[in-house]
């Protein structure tokens, strides 16, 4: 009885610390992907290792000392993860498919501010405007060719009636 009751315990316990993280490669062009991420979205730098910086010189790759080997950003309460360990061309022309990071904000206001930013070198999708489920909703791919569907839900929507 005893072991059975341990192994639901063990099951619950290892529920509760798996979780996905999503880690983006920007084939080269790390360094620059998180420092505009910084100034176009507020995010926050929170590690950065260079492959010259790895403690693992196995994992040493010649003319890629100055790549970044591991970067974590967090934009608002969410943390990505970067990377240049794949420093080849991406083989697509659109090399991040079949996915889009939503931005939620609190105003129409940020979504506007970060929406700009994001178009900033990109190309703009569905135009940022006012639509049945948001006061504002739009999508653009970035610079880096990242899609990104920016939204500030309608205070209706949120709940608060004001």
């Amino acid at each position: 009885m005893l072991g059975q009751h341990f192994n639901s315990w063990a099951i619950i316990r290892i529920r509760q610390f798996m979780d996905v993280q999503t880690t983006l490669n920007f084939y080269g062009r790390t360094e620059e992907a998180v420092t505009f991420y910084g100034r176009a979205l507020d995010a926050e730098i929170l590690f950065l290792m260079r492959f010259r910086d790895c403690p693992d010189p196995s994992l040493s790759i010649s003319g890629r000392e100055g790549k970044v080997f591991h970067a974590t950003f967090r934009i608002g309460s969410t943390e990505l993860m970067a990377s240049d360990c794949s420093c080849e061309e991406p083989t697509a022309e659109t090399p991040f498919a079949g996915f889009s990071l939503t931005l939620r904000v609190e105003t129409p206001e940020k979504a506007e501010r970060f929406f700009a930013a994001l178009s900033d070198g990109g190309q703009i999708q569905i135009p940022l405007h006012k639509i049945f489920f948001a006061d504002r909703y739009g999508i653009v791919v970035d610079r880096f060719g990242i899609s990104w569907k920016v939204m500030a839900e309608s205070k209706a929507r949120n709940g608060d009636k004001k």
